[in-house]
């Protein structure tokens, strides 16, 4: 069986390629994608060349690990006409899988997959990146942000989380255009912000981030590292002593994060609208990729897959 998949050759060379896909064994399941989105943050690492060392980093590999689709072959449970999430698929023959959701046809292990309603549409491509919110500040010995940096898609995510589960956090975004859309919530110019803040959580991924949030923590805070940094991240002492600053890095989601992040959205908690900026057909994906990464207008760009089935 064959798929069309995008296929990161090389850095900046990212076209959709024909590839074949692995046989499905037993608890496998074939997924049509219907949406899928672009990541800004490890995607555009991938596609800059600027991804760290990283377990089954190597070209050519197929990106994307948020997309949506409908099983048409079943197994594992799972039954033909299903609605799923899909986080990705190592199953192309001749590429990588990492993450492997980018591409027309998937094989993947049906434990892997959530079902989700399919009135979600392309939204429902969200759900990791709102399970990756959700890791964060769930869990034992974990505080609810009172300060958000950055208002992209994952910062929104985690603010919307946040005032579901009771917390009104302040964001700092220094993009004029990106402090829309806040409800329950305060987005703010970090420029002349002098308050002190308990739990300070990094949404931003910016090179030099501790140096910019550790003046700004209170005593005994923390602050929880929650994007990906393609630099190694350092720090001036004598402010981290003062504070006597606490430092946690919050992993990718797990299997539990998504079924509960699927659950608030579908219960009406947690709402996914209006974080979808930019769409375009997956044939062209060379300049939507540009434009995810490139335009700053663009919060979440969406490949569409119907024509390419």
């Amino acid at each position: 069986m064959q798929t069309t998949a995008i296929t990161l050759s090389g850095p900046r060379d990212i076209a959709p390629k024909v590839l074949t896909l692995t046989a499905p064994t037993a608890g496998d399941v074939v997924v049509a994608i219907r949406h899928s989105a672009i990541s800004t943050g490890t995607e555009r690492l991938l596609w800059s060349g600027e991804m760290p060392p990283f377990p089954g980093m190597g070209y050519p590999l197929v990106p994307g690990y948020e997309a949506v689709g409908e099983v048409v072959e079943d197994g594992g449970g799972l039954k033909v006409g299903e609605t799923v999430f899909v986080p990705g698929s190592d199953g192309f023959e001749g590429a990588r899988g990492l993450f492997g959701a980018a591409a027309s046809h998937v094989v993947t292990s049906a434990d892997r997959v959530a079902r989700i309603d399919a009135g979600h549409g392309a939204n429902g491509a969200l759900l990791a990146l709102a399970a990756t919110a959700r890791h964060a500040i769930a869990g034992i010995h974990t505080a609810l942000p009172d300060l958000i940096v950055g208002h992209g898609t994952f910062g929104r995510l985690l603010a919307r989380l946040t005032v579901a589960a009771g917390g009104a956090p302040t964001v700092w975004e220094v993009d004029p255009a990106r402090r829309d859309g806040a409800d329950g919530y305060t987005v703010i110019d970090p420029a002349g912000d002098e308050a002190k803040y308990a739990a300070i959580y990094d949404a931003s991924g910016a090179d030099g981030i501790l140096n910019t949030v550790i003046p700004r923590l209170a005593k005994g805070g923390e602050i929880v590292l929650a994007g990906f940094y393609a630099k190694p991240l350092s720090f001036a002492y004598p402010p981290a002593f003062m504070a006597e600053a606490r430092l946690r890095v919050s992993a990718e989601w797990t299997r539990d994060d998504l079924i509960a992040t699927r659950d608030l959205v579908e219960a009406g908690i947690l709402s996914l609208d209006g974080l979808v900026t930019h769409r375009a057909d997956a044939g062209d994906a060379t300049a939507a990729y540009a434009t995810a990464f490139d335009d700053p207008a663009c919060l979440k760009m969406i490949l569409d897959w119907e024509t390419i089935q």
